[in-house]
């Protein structure tokens, strides 16, 4: 238990430090670690991943795989996470800002992430500036990455090897199902069950609105006064599109601002045979065989009509 938090630890200590200074991370505030920090499994038992109580928005994602892989054969997973280039998000000082990606990939037990010299110079090239990590010294099976810059990285390959039975046990040769999840765009909840700045909000109460004022840092001041002359005042961060204007009157709960969440979080999953080769040779002896006898039947039928024809002539 020890270890595995100070592998937490350490694994939320490198993320940071390699988002901000390797890998150009355009303004990114979330984080797969966080949920690595605050869920041991990141699958619920209704199927759902944890990255889905941030990110509230629903967006597709397509996967990739191979439909069979050999043990021992290093194969790549792909997440497509598509979305409009020309979109923006608010980052969290209010400011415009290129969207950020991150995946999350569930594979079954044994199958882990490929070392790096077992990974292709295509593969290498194709994820320059990209780091994926197991979840967890418990789940190295589960791999994370993000957040990264989605205009570069909108399709997340995850280099993967297979497990030998022959070595283990406990793998067979089956078909197993895998899960992955991808997202683009800021959450529109902390961890701690704040809510972002990705969000409408609603008014606190119903009334008129008496007054709208700006401040220093761009954030807005609304004071809403109800029939009962009781005022409530809302601050509004910066960047946020207002709805309303002064002397409105407004319910409770009415947004107060466009919705700013252009991001969104899908999940998909697949299924994977792990084959065993000794099998593969021997269906191909088999149709081989089977293909043989199909050809020796033609040729025995057609001399079979061919003596026929000579008996009747005679």
């Amino acid at each position: 238990m020890a270890t595995n938090k100070f592998f937490k630890s350490l694994l939320f200590t490198l993320t940071i430090a390699i988002s901000v200074f390797g890998f150009s991370v355009e303004n990114s505030f979330a984080y797969p670690v966080f949920a690595q920090q605050n869920y041991s499994n990141p699958r619920a038992a209704n199927g759902k991943l944890a990255c889905a109580n941030c990110h509230l928005n629903q967006k597709a994602i397509e996967i990739e795989a191979p439909q069979g892989v050999l043990p021992n054969s290093v194969f790549e997973v792909e997440i497509k996470v598509p979305y409009d280039l020309s979109r923006k998000q608010i980052a969290a000082n209010g400011k415009p800002a290129g969207l950020n990606v991150g995946g999350i990939l569930i594979l079954p037990k044994g199958f882990k992430l490929a070392s790096k010299n077992q990974i292709s110079e295509e593969v290498k090239a194709k994820n320059k500036g990209v780091f994926i990590s197991p979840y967890s010294t418990e789940f190295d099976n589960i791999l994370v990455v993000g957040p990264i810059a989605g205009k570069k990285h909108q399709e997340l390959i995850f280099p993967v090897v297979a497990p030998d039975p022959a070595k283990d046990p406990d793998v067979k040769y089956l078909t197993y199902p895998f899960y992955a999840g991808g997202n683009r765009g800021r959450g529109q909840v902390y961890p701690t069950g704040e809510k972002s700045n990705i969000n409408a909000f609603g008014a606190t109460q119903a009334g008129q609105i008496t007054n709208i004022t700006t401040g220093e840092k761009g954030e807005s001041q609304i004071t809403i006064v109800n029939s009962e002359g009781n005022s409530t005042s809302q601050t509004l961060s910066a960047g946020l599109q207002l709805l309303v204007k002064q002397g409105d009157i407004v319910k409770q709960d009415q947004p107060l601002n466009i919705d700013p969440n252009v991001g969104g979080f899908g999940q998909e999953e697949s299924e994977i045979v792990l084959q065993d080769s000794a099998r593969i040779l021997g269906y191909l002896a088999f149709c081989f065989c089977l293909l043989l006898t199909q050809i020796f039947l033609v040729i025995k039928k057609k001399q079979y009509e061919k003596v026929q024809a000579a008996e009747l002539n005679f």
